[in-house]
């Protein structure tokens, strides 16, 4: 299959994509110089996202680690409609998505890489991994059918005047496909029902646990990730 649309296609942008957007670590900082290189010299992303790149960057850069994984955590850890986990957005904790994983694994299997044992095909720093190890006629589909997901998330981010907006923003920009509407309208009604059952779970548990205070309460052929990190959705 022929890319007479991105010719010059650079597969190690989606690498520096998927680091930027992955639970911040003192490996992630120490390779920033790098991240940035290889954006910055990426002439499909257009000079306003590879500018809001470089202020995601920098903000990584000069930021105190812990800080950087708190706000991590609270912004992609604890929404789902914000989650890294694409196929939770689609499919929530259903059957469908436990097959979808599974065939996206496979998928990976096909062209040699295998994940390590906790984590999830889904999750999007890994896909963007893979999309850097496989030729464009691969890499380019899955990601337009990841569009809708993508910008929705986007969307939600640039709301929230989050600087990690520009992740997505450049992975659009790579994706070869405009976003269907009703597939986008989709994505945002299944995280809006999601995120609800997830609040009403919530005060619920508070409603059973009545809650006390004093003395008794206690107070590429294989992909690396780095071995602490938070749990999967």
């Amino acid at each position: 299959m022929s890319n007479p649309r991105y010719p010059e296609l650079k597969p190690l942008s989606f690498k520096a994509l998927g680091a930027l957007i992955d639970y911040p670590q003192a490996e992630t900082v120490e390779a920033l110089d790098a991240i940035e290189a290889v954006l910055a010299n990426d002439e499909i992303l257009p000079r306003g996202v590879r500018f809001d790149l470089a202020a995601l960057i920098e903000t990584l850069r000069r930021g105190d680690l812990i800080d950087l994984q708190e706000e991590w955590l609270a912004l992609f850890d604890r929404s789902r409609a914000l989650s890294l986990h694409l196929y939770q957005h689609v499919h929530g904790e259903s059957r469908d998505r436990g097959q979808a994983m599974v065939s996206l694994g496979q998928l990976y299997a096909a062209h040699g890489l295998e994940l390590t044992a906790s984590e999830l095909p889904d999750y999007l720093p890994v896909l963007c991994e893979f999309l850097a190890c496989v030729p464009a006629e691969v890499s380019l589909p899955i990601l337009a059918d990841a569009a809708h997901i993508l910008e929705a998330v986007r969307t939600r981010l640039e709301r929230k005047e989050s600087p990690y907006a520009a992740v997505f923003a450049g992975l659009r920009a790579l994706a070869p496909a405009e976003v269907d509407p009703a597939k986008l309208a989709g994505v945002i009604e299944a995280d809006r029902i999601e995120d609800a059952k997830d609040l009403s779970a919530l005060d619920e548990e508070w409603e059973e646990k009545p809650v006390t205070f004093g003395p008794g309460d206690a107070a590429c052929p294989k992909l690396r990730h780095p071995p602490v990190r938070p749990a999967a959705a």
